[in-house]
């Protein structure tokens, strides 16, 4: 009796709340990622305002690219510890004064701290562990795709904001560009507060396709004594290693090298910054789709199979970038813009599929880990391509060496083994698939 009872609330509503935080999540996420289109944008403004090197301008990107990801197995930690409500409204008010103080800055070590340090740390915390931690206790139907839908978040705010920071820097200048993505971080802080809920628990509802029993119960622990403890059992599998080394490589060939360089790179070819900034644009419209299509196939397709192909794919559009710029846009680069946005962070789906039938309760922390590799790779490849345009006046270089990475990566995913070992998680991996597939039976 006490089993039906417990079913009656949930049917009188609608919409299952958990879509609704999918939704908050989604525009959360959406307002981390609009500072996080600037750079690309303010890297020749930047240049020509104050005189910094473009090695000191990619410095300052890098720093941001690292802590965005060393950052998430901490904030998933704290995720566990205080709520992701706080943690996000926290993280949502860091950004919008990193990207605020920006407009007052006058030294190269303001930069650092403002845009890498500041702004790193903020949308660091609504990082992929953001969607893993969501995902994880909100959904045990549909976790592909939602994870998907939230991982298109970042390429969304890259089409909302990209233009519109291009062209608010050429007309206004880059200082009225930065306020506005401070106004964006802000605007998204109410609805958090309002619509973002913890745990399904919280609203006395289960999880969305589950029982009970997948909700579990919060953390109470150090939550860095957590994150540590969840990379210091990872790192002894040889899964670990070999998800952390693709996704290292798959954000040195997304946010380390076109992200920030793209637009440089075409204005080095004649392009105009606005049309470069408009063909970035162009990729989060087909990331948007490409994403949201790995997550459905992530529910119904080998995670490892998933991951060769988009890596070997991505590394051969790499290959023939440099021979497709130009000063106007061509057949060929509008292929690669449509290509490279499918391709963009389908990665995601996959990987976090293959984080969880490894590390069960444990993938949000393992993931925040595994996504920190992704942007310490993101970091090395924003700083080296700065360098080895200054050395050698051509981007050529880095997109050879990223197209080869990402070749590499493509090895790293098939060699993970089809099934984890049994024993790996005993009391989590049987209960994994059981809800789920129970969930998808009934549609």
């Amino acid at each position: 009796m006490c089993s039906v009872t417990s079913v009656l609330p949930p049917r009188t509503r609608r919409v299952h709340p958990a879509w609704w935080v999918a939704a908050v999540t989604f525009l959360a996420l959406i307002g981390a990622a609009a500072f996080r289109a600037v750079p690309g944008v303010l890297i020749d403004p930047l240049h020509e305002e104050f005189g910094w090197s473009l090695s000191t301008i990619s410095l300052a990107v890098a720093i941001n690219l690292a802590l965005y990801g060393l950052t998430a197995p901490f904030a998933a930690a704290l995720m566990e510890r205080f709520g992701i409500r706080r943690v996000v409204v926290a993280a949502l008010l860091v950004v919008a004064l990193g990207s605020g103080l920006t407009v007052f800055m006058t030294a190269s070590w303001q930069l650092v701290l403002c845009w890498g340090v500041l702004v790193g740390l903020g949308t660091g915390s609504m990082a992929m562990s953001l969607v893993a931690t969501v995902t994880g206790r909100w959904f045990v139907a549909r976790r592909g795709l939602v994870s998907g839908i939230l991982t298109a978040a970042g390429a969304t705010g890259q089409l909302i904001f990209l233009p519109v920071v291009a062209a608010i820097s050429e007309r206004a200048g880059w200082r009225p560009a930065a306020l506005g993505t401070t106004v964006a971080a802000l605007a998204v802080v109410p609805f958090v507060a309002w619509l973002l809920r913890d745990r399904p628990r919280d609203l006395g509802v289960t999880p969305y396709g589950g029982t009970a029993a997948d909700d579990a119960d919060p953390v109470h622990g150090n939550p860095a004594r957590t994150a540590i403890r969840g990379l210091t059992g990872a790192v002894r599998t040889p899964v670990f290693w070999l998800l952390a080394g693709g996704f290292m490589i798959c954000g040195a060939s997304t946010n380390g090298i076109v992200q920030p360089h793209f637009i440089s790179a075409a204005h080095d070819h004649g392009m105009p910054v606005t049309t470069a900034a408009g063909l970035l644009a162009v990729v989060g419209v087909f990331d948007v789709a490409g994403t949201i299509f790995s997550g459905w196939l992530t529910d119904r397709t080998d995670p490892r199979v998933l991951l060769l192909t988009y890596y070997a794919l991505r590394g051969l559009s790499l290959f023939l970038l440099p021979q497709l710029f130009g000063t106007d846009i061509r057949v060929s680069m509008i292929a690669f813009i449509v290509f490279y946005g499918l391709d963009w962070v389908a990665t995601v789906p996959p990987t976090l599929a293959l984080c969880r039938q490894y590390f069960g309760t444990r993938a949000p922390v393992v993931f925040g880990w595994v996504f920190a590799s992704h942007q310490i790779g993101a970091a090395l490849a924003a700083f080296g391509a700065g360098v080895i345009r200054e050395v050698t006046g051509s981007y050529d270089g880095a997109w050879y060496g990223a197209a080869v990475l990402c070749v590499f990566a493509a090895a790293l995913s098939i060699s993970i083994r089809r099934r984890p070992t049994p024993p790996a998680t005993p009391t989590t991996m049987p209960v994994e698939p059981t809800p789920a597939a129970a969930a998808e039976a009934h549609g």
